[in-house]
């Protein structure tokens, strides 16, 4: 059996990327910055909040659970959504190493 693409690069690589990946809406920075605000809200709190469809927020909320980056729990008929601060830590951790390891290696060649 040969070895797919993936099968190349590490497990904090693949998770760095598809977080990368999460942020990369401005709708979806947008709910993590509204729920950093006020801790924790349900989808409805969120729909108010931004120019989108409740469906299209939905779709947004999704992504971001599905990476990680926030969770949620079910309260009655709504899911009151929060930063899964795990993954928030590990993303400084990961973004720390990075800065670190750039200012360590800077060389006059860019």
């Amino acid at each position: 059996m040969r070895a797919t693409k993936s099968d190349f690069y590490t497990d904090q690589q693949k998770e760095i990327a598809q977080l990368a990946k999460a942020l990369g809406h401005p709708a979806r920075i947008a709910i993590l910055e509204h729920l950093m605000k006020i801790d924790s809200c349900i989808c409805g709190d969120i729909v108010a909040e931004l120019p989108l469809a409740q469906p299209t927020v939905s779709q947004h909320l999704k992504v971001l659970r599905n990476a990680g980056l926030i969770k949620g729990t079910i309260e009655g008929n709504a899911i009151c959504y929060c930063i899964d601060e795990k993954t928030a830590e590990r993303m400084v951790r990961y973004f720390s190493i990075f800065s670190a390891e750039a200012k360590k290696n800077k060389n006059d060649c860019c």
